[in-house]
């Protein structure tokens, strides 16, 4: 049995505050499971799309420069701290992330490129879509910590019982 996950807009808040939010649900001794896809935080038009990603430790992820100049991705603050050194377009560079944390991911070239790559240690999580809801599928029936994070905001905590029938709503103060 799965849970249901969804996210209760806060008063005034801008749908892509929400469509950039992430979810996950803390889980003693989680199943391994391989990552089934390629997971790219890509470069074009001077941007990184998507803006936050989550993906769990142990993740390869792909940076490849789709874009017409050089770029030089890096993270020096919290989370994975790497430097990718100068590459041109059509040419890709790869970051496994080894442990959990929050990495603020940027170009030294262009300074107004700026991305997110969130990473848990747990097969439940989640990222919004465009009007801030959420799934996470194939949950266990049990008693979770959940954590909720978006850019510019506090990362929430609290309790989440599945297969209860109840969805979790998280509401953003």
């Amino acid at each position: 049995m799965s849970g249901q996950v969804s996210i209760l807009e806060r008063p005034g808040a801008r749908t892509t505050d929400l469509a950039n939010a992430v979810v996950w649900l803390e889980a003693p001794n989680p199943p391994v499971v391989p990552a089934a896809r390629r997971i790219v935080l890509d470069q074009r038009n001077l941007t990184f799309s998507p803006h936050v990603l989550v993906v769990r430790v142990g993740t390869v992820v792909d940076f490849p420069n789709n874009d017409r100049v050089f770029h030089n991705v890096f993270s020096f603050r919290d989370g994975k701290r790497f430097d990718l050194g100068m590459y041109p377009v059509g040419t890709m560079r790869q970051v496994r992330f080894d442990k959990p944390g929050l990495s603020r991911i940027f170009c030294n070239i262009h300074p107004q490129m700026a991305a997110y790559v969130v990473v848990v240690d747990t097969p439940y999580f989640a990222s919004a879509d465009r009007n801030g809801a959420f799934a996470i599928a194939e949950v266990p029936v049990g008693t979770y910590t959940y954590r909720a994070w978006r850019p510019g905001g506090p990362t929430l905590t609290g309790s989440f019982a599945s297969g209860s029938g109840a969805p979790l709503n998280v509401k953003w103060p």
